[in-house]
Formats: structure tokens, C-alpha cells, sequence
């Protein structure tokens, strides 16, 4: 028996099972059967194929790792032949081929310990492939974290890999969360004990009397956002901790202050946290020398210590008066003119400082929205409008993944299970990562009464909520979130209002840099009746009725499959990419195929009815449809009912139908209706926005004819 070489406990080799992704292996066997799924892998580039990247974990066994295992484009990849790299295994074929996953993990300093896989045995690096170094293609660089821990007062900060990244499906959805700490620069004289100061024997109070120190105040404090430019001086600054993680190797606090953010690293003994009284939100002073580590600043703490009464009160004020003047914009941008945006300019600028003000506290920005082509539109033009922002107040290169995050929405409204995971995921990024809590910015959805239970859930934890929606409101969300922006609920008309259109004003006021980008957008999220304003500033933008169309359904066609994931880059190279029309050109021409194909069976197949003078076509979706390929029943309804010369259509399934009329159609009023004329059917509208109503299976035929009936009654 072994013990974990992080957490000490008894194993059969020298890692334990919770920690085995925490660690990369190098691997020395012949047979890619002996490799173990999940793991992360250290290898070396073989050569690019179209399709991906093959890696040599060995000499004698190779992998590929397929480009939609990529966070980016393959031909963004910086990667040459014989670099070394880090992967993930996920796969060994029956016939031996290697399937190999991302990691965001991309140096040895970002893993937590080494460890050598010679065939399927684990042991120890040997002592001499420990050079500190790992980017000269050698296997093995850093010892593993020993047994006992207070064997180990003779190792640099730099001999012991960072906090564990979360496994292959975090790893992809969440890119970034993982950063990049300490590397072997940072094994300097304050990482090692002095000539004759072991720690061997010492507790840990005692070495941290020894290592700590407290700033004497007596150097001039200087700006963060300055120190590009004091490489190699000490320093002091002075500002707000917005972040503290334990790696393996250092403590490293996020520091902010008026200008900037910067990691500081305070070292005491390997995986031991330095200065445990300094907590998230505390106002403090700190003295350290400025170094880069892999093109990124940092500064190596010398002295660090909490600042009370008017020192601290006084850092707060220089920090909330520059975080009042920079997050508040000056103005809503003019993006066309609509009329009932004009009726919410207070709350979009309420909504876009919100945004602006996470980036500048280091908080993650959420942002969930509808799986349509208008909700990835809205989606699309916050997070072009976020990025740069991010880019320029973090120094760290994958900042952007770090916090923001796009997650889109299946369901129409955010419920209990988008709710969950949203909070499951916050406080795991809360307690292993030292993150703050989030802004969940919704566009497009959450602003009705059945996402309340889903919004009432982030709000026990406080988490800032911001909702964004053209379309139905109810006056009740506006008690539960901190801003609601929705034009109905402020007397607008906003039948030919979309939450594109809406978002791209609100990503043009949180960063005005993008206007040009996004001004074609709000053309781009309607399917007909586009406002005259929004389809000149598209083609004064150079993206003409045609491009508007391609666009739209290129998005649509996307946003239908692998719905829940962002695809950041794919639906940037679509909608903002000007040498991408091939790529927007050709999906649209599948979005076509797929979508006439499908009506032409969906109307052959129509029931045309006439109820109290009013034309009605029902649909059988499950009998007549592909319910499992695109395109969705909603678009199918949409479709329908735009090319129709009818009142109204109705597409029913098993146990839910779908409403759609020319005129306006109160959905929740039609299920109540049905429910009375069927009570033992459970009709319920689950769905405003989609004119989605549910019931029990076998009350399909009674309540799709009682929603039929009470449609007519409000047609008439």
C-alpha cells in the first residue's frame, strides 16, 4: 500500500481516486490499452491532420485529439511539431486508435503533482528529471507533494503544481475556471528556507512566523494597472482581495484596486496557505517584488496585511469612486431608432453598469438565454460587447473564459433544473476556486412567473440576478431580480421588439467600442416584419436583406443542435466574421433543405378546421415529424403558421401542444379554459413566450379541441 500524493491516503500505487485528475502522468508503455480514461497525459505534437492534432504520449502510442475537442480553432492553435503538451484521455478503441480531450491545463505549475505511468503501474518521478523547468520536452519536472508535508520546508514554491482543474466535461463547458499560477521563477529566496532555517520539525505557525511579514508602509504605493511597467521593482499596492485559492505550491491572491487586478503569490510552505487571517473582501496593504510569469505580471509577496479604521476606509473610497465612474455609462447607445426601448433607458443603463461593475469586481458574468436564433443573437452581442472589457482589466490570457460564460437555454423558461445547476456550479467555483458569486444575466427569458422558483433559488445566495426581455413580462419578477428591463411592463408596444434587438442596445451601452460590430444584429433576430430602422443600419453596415436572411438561419440551424452549448467561436465566425460567408452561406443552405423537407410533409399531413368563423390547421408533430431532428416544433409552428392563409395553428403532441395565431393569443387564458372544459386532463401553460401548453397523455384529442375552442373564443 501507497499514499495519495495529495491528500495522504492509503492507495494501491500513488494516487487516489478523487485526486487522479488532478495530476498529469507522463506515460512510459508500449500498449494504449494500458492507458487509463480520464487521466491527463503529458505528450508530444506529432503533426496536424484537417480534422485534428495527433500527440505522442509515447514512443510507441499515439492519440488524436479531433478539433471539436478544441476550446478554439484548430488554426488558432500555436502548438509545432515536438512541443510538449497536456491532454486528456477519453478513449481507447477496441481496435487501439486514442481518443484524447482538451485541457485548459497547459504547463506542469497548473497540476498539482507528477507522476509516472510505466505500463499500468504508478511510481514516482526519478529525483533527477526534477529541473524545474518543463518546456524543454522533458517528461517529468516536479516532484509530487510528499506524504508528510512537513518533509517537504526544503521545496520553492515552484516545485508543486496548482490547484486541480474539475474533470474533462467542466473542463470544456467551463474553460478557464483552472488558472495558471506560480512557475519555476517564482523559486526564488522567499520560496526556500535560508542557510540554516530548515522547516523539517517547525509547525506550520512557526514557519509561518518566520516567512510572513507585515508591510512597513514606508515605499510609495503605486497603481496595479502600472506595474507592466516596474518589472523587477518591489512594490506596494494597496486594494481589495477579490479572489484566494490554494495551489499546491503557493497562496495566490487576486488583488484589486482602482486601476487593475494582479495575482499575488505569498508562499510559506508548499500547499500551505499563507496569511489564513486574510479572507475574500478584506481591504489590504501589500509589499512585493513584480515579476511575469509565462508573459502574465505578477507580484511575489514580500509583506501582506489587513488595513482597519481610516486606512481601510479610505482604500474603499478611492475604490468606489472609481468603480462608480467606470461602471456607469454615459449614456444608452443609439442603435436605430425603436420606440419602445426608449421607454426603458433608466433600466438598461441599470443593466449595463451591473455588467460593468462584475467585470471590475472580478465577478463572473452568467448569462443564460433561449435556444433560438434570436436568444443566441442576444447572447452573441453581450458577449462581444464583455470580452474586451474582461481582456482589459485581467492581465491573464484566458481571462474571458474565466468569467464569462454562455449557457443557453432548452427550455423556455429558467426553471429549477437550469437554476440548480447554475448554483451547483457556482458554489463548487466558490469553494474550489475561491470565485465570488456570479450576475446570472437572463436574455429572453426568466421574466415570467415560472422561472420565479428558479430565480428565488440564486437569490438565497445572494447572486445579483439581471433579466432582458422583449417579449411577455410579469410585474412579479421585477421584486425578484435586481433589474428588469421589459418595454411591455413600461406601457410599450412591443409586437415588433425583439431580445436581440433589445440586447444589442444594452452590449453597445456596456461598451461602445462594439456599436459597429453589433449594429447589424438586431436585423438579424427577426423573422419577418423587420423595423425599417434596424434593416438600414444592417445594410449601412454592409450586410444586405440576403446576408440577413443567411445569417439568421445559420444561427438558427446551430443553436438547434448541441443546444446547450455556447459555441462561442462557431457563432462568432458565423455573425461577426466578414470572411465567413462561405461558412454562414453554406449552413444556411442545410437550415433550407432540412426546413422544407419538413413542411412539405407537415402540410400534406394538416387538418384544416373552422371553429366559431375562425380557420385553424392541426397537426399531429408526433405522427407527421421528426420530433428528434431539426428543425424544433416551435420553428416547424412558426413556419407553419407564417406561410399559412389560416387564423391559427395548433401542433399537438403525446402531452403538450403548440399556439400559434396571427393575432395576439393569451396562452395562459387558453389553458385555463381547456382545463375547465377538461379538469382531469392537468392543463397547464408552461410556456408563454412558446404558446406551449401541457397535459396528461391520455386527454391528448379532448384538450387539444378545448384549446382550439378557446383560442377561437379570443380570436373572436
Amino acid at each position: 500500500m501507497g499514499k495519495c500524493i495529495i491528500c495522504g491516503a492509503s492507495v494501491d500505487g500513488r494516487i487516489c481516486s478523487s485526486h487522479e485528475e488532478d495530476v498529469v502522468f507522463e506515460f512510459r508503455g508500449n500498449d494504449p490499452n494500458q492507458l487509463k480514461p480520464n487521466r491527463f497525459y503529458s505528450g508530444v505534437v506529432d503533426g496536424y491532420a484537417d480534422f485534428g492534432v495527433f500527440i505522442d504520449l509515447s514512443s510507441n502510442v499515439t492519440g488524436l485529439l479531433h478539433r471539436s475537442e478544441l476550446d478554439r480553432r484548430i488554426e488558432s492553435l500555436d502548438w509545432e511539431p515536438g512541443d510538449e503538451v497536456f491532454v486528456q484521455v477519453k478513449n481507447v478503441r477496441e481496435n487501439g486508435n486514442v481518443d484524447l480531450a482538451w485541457s485548459i491545463r497547459q504547463t506542469e505549475r497548473e497540476f498539482r503533482g507528477v507522476l509516472v505511468q510505466e505500463g499500468t503501474q504508478e511510481v514516482d518521478p526519478e529525483p533527477d528529471d526534477g529541473d524545474g523547468d518543463g518546456d524543454d520536452g522533458s517528461a517529468v519536472t516536479h516532484k509530487p507533494t510528499p506524504d508528510d508535508p512537513s518533509d517537504d520546508g526544503s521545496e520553492s514554491a515552484a516545485d508543486d503544481g496548482d490547484e486541480a482543474a474539475e474533470t474533462e466535461g467542466t473542463e470544456t463547458a467551463d474553460a478557464g475556471t483552472d488558472e495558471t499560477e506560480a512557475d519555476d521563477a517564482g523559486a526564488d529566496s522567499r520560496s526556500e528556507p535560508s542557510q540554516g532555517e530548515s522547516d523539517d520539525g517547525d509547525d506550520i505557525e512557526a514557519v509561518r512566523e518566520r516567512k510572513q511579514s507585515m508591510p512597513n508602509g514606508d515605499s510609495e504605493r503605486v497603481d496595479i494597472g502600472s506595474l507592466s511597467d516596474r518589472v523587477g521593482e518591489t512594490v506596494r499596492i494597496e486594494g481589495e482581495v477579490v479572489g484566494a485559492r490554494q495551489t499546491g505550491g503557493p497562496t495566490v491572491f487576486e488583488l484589486r484596486d482602482e486601476t487593475g487586478v494582479v495575482d499575488c503569490a505569498a508562499f510559506v510552505q508548499a500547499g500551505v496557505r499563507a496569511y489564513p487571517e486574510i479572507e475574500v473582501g478584506d481591504i489590504v496593504r501589500l509589499e512585493g517584488d513584480v515579476e511575469v510569469r509565462r508573459n502574465e505580471i505578477q507580484v511575489e509577496t514580500d509583506a501582506l496585511a489587513a488595513l482597519e479604521g481610516n486606512e481601510a476606509a479610505a482604500v474603499e473610497r478611492r475604490l468606489a469612486e472609481a468603480l462608480s465612474d467606470e461602471a456607469r455609462p454615459d449614456g444608452v447607445a443609439a442603435l436605430g431608432d425603436h420606440p419602445a426601448i426608449d421607454t426603458v433607458g433608466d433600466d438598461l443603463l441599470e443593466a449595463a453598469e451591473s455588467i460593468r461593475r462584475a467585470v471590475i469586481e472580478s465577478r463572473p458574468i452568467v448569462v443564460r438565454h433561449a435556444a433560438t436564433a434570436d436568444g443566441y443573437v442576444a447572447g452573441a452581442a453581450v458577449e462581444r460587447a464583455v470580452l474586451p472589457r474582461i481582456r482589459e482589466e485581467h492581465a491573464k490570457s484566458d481571462a474571458e473564459y474565466h468569467y464569462f460564460k454562455r449557457r443557453p437555454l432548452d427550455e423556455p423558461v429558467y426553471d429549477m433544473d437550469a437554476a440548480t445547476k447554475d448554483t451547483t456550479r457556482m458554489l463548487q467555483d466558490r469553494d474550489r476556486h475561491g470565485e465570488q458569486l456570479p450576475l446570472v444575466l437572463l436574455l429572453g427569458t426568466g421574466s415570467t412567473v415560472e422561472s420565479e422558483d428558479g430565480l428565488d433559488l440564486l437569490g438565497v445566495y445572494d447572486a445579483e440576478r439581471v433579466v432582458v426581455d422583449a417579449a411577455t413580462a410579469d410585474p412579479e419578477i421585477a421584486d425578484t431580480v435586481a433589474t428588469l428591463v421589459n418595454p411591455g411592463l413600461a406601457g410599450a408596444e412591443t409586437a415588433d421588439l425583439t431580445t436581440g434587438a433589445l440586447a444589442s442596445v444594452l452590449a453597445a451601452t456596456v461598451n461602445d467600442d462594439v456599436a459597429d460590430d453589433v449594429v447589424h444584429l438586431p436585423a438579424v433576430s427577426y423573422w419577418e416584419g423587420t423595423p425599417e430602422t434596424y434593416a438600414d443600419l444592417a445594410t449601412d453596415a454592409g450586410v444586405d436583406a440576403d446576408r440577413v436572411t443567411e445569417l439568421r438561419e445559420a444561427v438558427a440551424l446551430e443553436a438547434y443542435y448541441q443546444s446547450y452549448q455556447d459555441k462561442r467561436e462557431l457563432i462568432t465566425d458565423i455573425l461577426f466574421d466578414s470572411e465567413g460567408g462561405d461558412l454562414a452561406g453554406h449552413i444556411a443552405g442545410q437550415f433550407r433543405e432540412k426546413l422544407e423537407t419538413e413542411l412539405d410533409t407537415a402540410e400534406a399531413n394538416i387538418e384544416e378546421r373552422e371553429v366559431d368563423g375562425r380557420t385553424f390547421a392541426t397537426l399531429d408533430a408526433d405522427a407527421f415529424s421528426h420530433r428528434f431532428d431539426f428543425p424544433s416544433t416551435t420553428l416547424l409552428a412558426d413556419e407553419l403558421q407564417r406561410r399559412g392563409d389560416r387564423d391559427a395553428t395548433v401542433l399537438y403532441g403525446t402531452d403538450e401542444l403548440y399556439v400559434r395565431a396571427d393575432d395576439e393569443v393569451d396562452v395562459r387564458s387558453a389553458a385555463g379554459d381547456a382545463a375547465m372544459a377538461v379538469p382531469d386532463a392537468g392543463v397547464t401553460a408552461v410556456g408563454v413566450r412558446q404558446g406551449r401548453i401541457e397535459y396528461l397523455a391520455g386527454r391528448r384529442d379532448e384538450v387539444t379541441d378545448a384549446v382550439v375552442d378557446a383560442v377561437a373564443g379570443q380570436l373572436n
